[in-house]
Protein backbone atom coordinates (compact mmCIF):
# COMPACT_ATOMS: atom_id res chain seq x y z
CA UNK A 1 0.00 0.00 0.00
CA UNK A 2 1.00 3.40 -0.56
CA UNK A 3 1.39 6.13 2.03
CA UNK A 4 -1.42 8.62 0.01
CA UNK A 5 -3.80 5.98 -0.67
CA UNK A 6 -5.28 4.80 2.40
CA UNK A 7 -6.70 8.38 2.99
CA UNK A 8 -8.39 7.99 0.14
CA UNK A 9 -12.22 5.67 0.59
CA UNK A 10 -13.71 4.08 -2.52
CA UNK A 11 -17.70 4.03 -2.07
CA UNK A 12 -19.36 2.05 -5.01
CA UNK A 13 -22.15 4.07 -6.62
CA UNK A 14 -25.83 2.01 -5.93
CA UNK A 15 -26.80 0.53 -9.69
CA UNK A 16 -29.96 2.37 -11.23
CA UNK A 17 -31.82 -0.03 -13.06
CA UNK A 18 -34.92 1.08 -15.45
CA UNK A 19 -37.55 0.02 -12.48
CA UNK A 20 -36.01 2.60 -10.28
CA UNK A 21 -36.05 5.32 -12.64
CA UNK A 22 -39.77 4.44 -13.71
CA UNK A 23 -40.39 4.09 -10.25
CA UNK A 24 -39.25 7.67 -9.50
CA UNK A 25 -40.74 9.72 -13.41
CA UNK A 26 -44.52 7.93 -12.05
CA UNK A 27 -43.95 9.33 -8.27
CA UNK A 28 -43.30 12.65 -9.77
CA UNK A 29 -45.83 12.73 -12.32
CA UNK A 30 -48.58 11.38 -9.61
CA UNK A 31 -47.39 13.84 -7.23
CA UNK A 32 -47.51 16.62 -10.23
CA UNK A 33 -51.83 15.08 -10.99
CA UNK A 34 -52.34 15.57 -7.15
CA UNK A 35 -51.03 18.88 -6.98
CA UNK A 36 -52.88 20.21 -10.37
CA UNK A 37 -56.04 18.56 -8.58
CA UNK A 38 -55.49 20.63 -5.83
CA UNK A 39 -55.30 23.35 -7.78
CA UNK A 40 -58.56 22.42 -9.78
CA UNK A 41 -60.12 21.98 -6.68
CA UNK A 42 -59.44 25.68 -5.66
CA UNK A 43 -60.40 26.91 -8.54
CA UNK A 44 -64.02 25.22 -8.47
CA UNK A 45 -64.43 26.49 -4.86
CA UNK A 46 -63.50 29.83 -6.52
CA UNK A 47 -65.77 29.83 -9.54
CA UNK A 48 -68.85 28.08 -6.86
CA UNK A 49 -68.32 31.32 -4.50
CA UNK A 50 -68.38 33.69 -7.35
CA UNK A 51 -71.64 31.86 -8.68
CA UNK A 52 -73.26 32.29 -5.74
CA UNK A 53 -72.69 35.94 -5.51
CA UNK A 54 -73.96 36.44 -8.73
CA UNK A 55 -76.50 34.83 -8.21
CA UNK A 56 -77.53 37.20 -4.99
CA UNK A 57 -76.50 39.92 -7.03
CA UNK A 58 -78.66 39.23 -9.59
CA UNK A 59 -81.69 38.33 -7.66
CA UNK A 60 -81.16 41.97 -5.61
CA UNK A 61 -81.32 43.73 -9.36
CA UNK A 62 -84.33 41.29 -10.08
CA UNK A 63 -86.27 42.55 -7.24
CA UNK A 64 -85.11 46.21 -7.69
CA UNK A 65 -86.16 45.98 -11.49
CA UNK A 66 -89.60 44.00 -11.74
CA UNK A 67 -91.68 46.81 -10.20
CA UNK A 68 -89.91 49.39 -12.70
CA UNK A 69 -90.88 47.01 -15.44
CA UNK A 70 -94.26 46.96 -14.15
CA UNK A 71 -94.46 50.30 -13.66
CA UNK A 72 -92.92 50.53 -17.57
CA UNK A 73 -95.42 48.05 -19.08
CA UNK A 74 -98.21 50.28 -17.31
CA UNK A 75 -97.31 53.42 -18.56
CA UNK A 76 -97.08 52.13 -22.45
CA UNK A 77 -100.22 50.45 -21.73
CA UNK A 78 -102.11 53.86 -21.10
CA UNK A 79 -99.95 56.18 -23.36
CA UNK A 80 -99.88 53.87 -26.28
CA UNK A 81 -103.19 54.65 -28.03
CA UNK A 82 -102.36 58.81 -26.97
CA UNK A 83 -98.82 57.55 -29.13
CA UNK A 84 -100.45 56.38 -31.70
CA UNK A 85 -103.29 59.24 -32.04
CA UNK A 86 -100.49 61.43 -32.08
CA UNK A 87 -98.53 59.29 -34.49
CA UNK A 88 -101.23 59.67 -37.29
CA UNK A 89 -102.06 63.78 -36.33
CA UNK A 90 -97.73 64.28 -37.13
CA UNK A 91 -98.44 62.13 -40.36
CA UNK A 92 -101.10 64.37 -41.62
CA UNK A 93 -99.14 67.25 -40.90
CA UNK A 94 -96.22 66.22 -42.80
CA UNK A 95 -98.50 65.13 -45.87
CA UNK A 96 -100.10 68.56 -45.46
CA UNK A 97 -96.95 70.16 -45.50
CA UNK A 98 -95.55 68.40 -48.76
CA UNK A 99 -98.51 69.32 -50.48
CA UNK A 100 -98.68 72.99 -49.63
CA UNK A 101 -94.78 72.72 -50.79
CA UNK A 102 -95.93 71.16 -54.03
CA UNK A 103 -98.09 73.71 -54.54
CA UNK A 104 -96.17 76.54 -53.35
CA UNK A 105 -92.95 74.76 -56.16
CA UNK A 106 -95.21 74.74 -58.57
CA UNK A 107 -96.46 78.58 -57.92
CA UNK A 108 -93.02 79.55 -57.52
CA UNK A 109 -92.09 77.44 -60.96
CA UNK A 110 -95.10 79.46 -62.64
CA UNK A 111 -93.77 83.20 -61.16
CA UNK A 112 -90.07 82.52 -62.59
CA UNK A 113 -90.94 81.39 -66.17
CA UNK A 114 -93.47 84.86 -66.16
CA UNK A 115 -90.77 87.02 -64.74
CA UNK A 116 -88.43 84.89 -67.68
CA UNK A 117 -90.80 85.96 -70.43
CA UNK A 118 -91.20 89.39 -68.91
CA UNK A 119 -87.54 89.66 -68.95
CA UNK A 120 -86.85 88.82 -72.21
CA UNK A 121 -90.22 91.57 -73.69
CA UNK A 122 -88.25 94.38 -71.52
CA UNK A 123 -84.98 93.19 -72.88
CA UNK A 124 -85.91 93.28 -76.36
CA UNK A 125 -87.77 96.88 -75.79
CA UNK A 126 -85.06 98.67 -74.42
CA UNK A 127 -82.44 96.98 -76.99
CA UNK A 128 -84.79 98.62 -79.24
CA UNK A 129 -84.74 101.94 -77.60
CA UNK A 130 -81.33 102.02 -77.12
CA UNK A 131 -80.79 100.95 -80.85
CA UNK A 132 -83.12 103.95 -81.88
CA UNK A 133 -81.15 106.48 -79.89
CA UNK A 134 -78.16 105.78 -81.03
CA UNK A 135 -79.20 105.94 -84.86
CA UNK A 136 -80.69 108.97 -83.80
CA UNK A 137 -77.41 110.39 -81.96
CA UNK A 138 -75.21 109.05 -84.96
CA UNK A 139 -77.90 111.16 -87.25
CA UNK A 140 -77.77 114.40 -85.24
CA UNK A 141 -74.39 114.27 -84.93
CA UNK A 142 -73.83 114.28 -88.37
CA UNK A 143 -76.88 116.72 -88.89
CA UNK A 144 -75.28 119.89 -86.48
CA UNK A 145 -71.42 118.78 -86.78
CA UNK A 146 -71.28 119.49 -90.48
CA UNK A 147 -72.76 122.57 -90.15
CA UNK A 148 -70.92 123.40 -87.43
CA UNK A 149 -67.85 123.01 -88.85
CA UNK A 150 -68.49 125.17 -91.10
CA UNK A 151 -69.28 127.79 -89.03
CA UNK A 152 -66.24 127.52 -86.88
CA UNK A 153 -64.69 127.59 -90.67
CA UNK A 154 -66.16 131.01 -91.60
CA UNK A 155 -66.01 132.62 -88.35
CA UNK A 156 -61.84 131.46 -88.38
CA UNK A 157 -61.35 133.09 -91.85
CA UNK A 158 -63.30 135.90 -90.39
CA UNK A 159 -61.19 136.07 -87.11
CA UNK A 160 -57.93 135.72 -90.21
CA UNK A 161 -59.10 138.72 -91.75
CA UNK A 162 -60.16 141.22 -88.97
CA UNK A 163 -56.76 140.65 -87.87
CA UNK A 164 -55.05 140.91 -90.77
CA UNK A 165 -56.36 144.08 -91.51
CA UNK A 166 -56.29 145.58 -87.42
CA UNK A 167 -52.63 144.95 -87.73
CA UNK A 168 -50.12 146.96 -89.87
CA UNK A 169 -48.42 145.21 -92.32
CA UNK A 170 -44.76 144.39 -90.17
CA UNK A 171 -41.57 146.24 -91.78
CA UNK A 172 -38.90 144.64 -93.35
CA UNK A 173 -35.98 145.34 -91.66
CA UNK A 174 -33.44 146.68 -93.61
CA UNK A 175 -30.00 145.04 -94.71
CA UNK A 176 -27.03 147.56 -94.18
CA UNK A 177 -23.99 146.69 -96.60
CA UNK A 178 -22.19 149.86 -96.36
CA UNK A 179 -19.87 147.81 -93.61
CA UNK A 180 -16.52 146.59 -95.50
CA UNK A 181 -15.80 143.14 -95.20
Amino acid sequence: MQAGSGLRETTAMPVSDHQTIQLVIIAVAGFAVILQAFFMLGILLALMKAAKSMQEQIGEMRSSLLPLIVESRKFLTRVGPEVEAATTDVAAIVHGLRTYGAEMEATATDILEAVNVQTARVDTMITGVLNSVDRVGGIVNGVVNKPARQLFGIMASIKAVVETLRNPAPQQPRINRNHAD
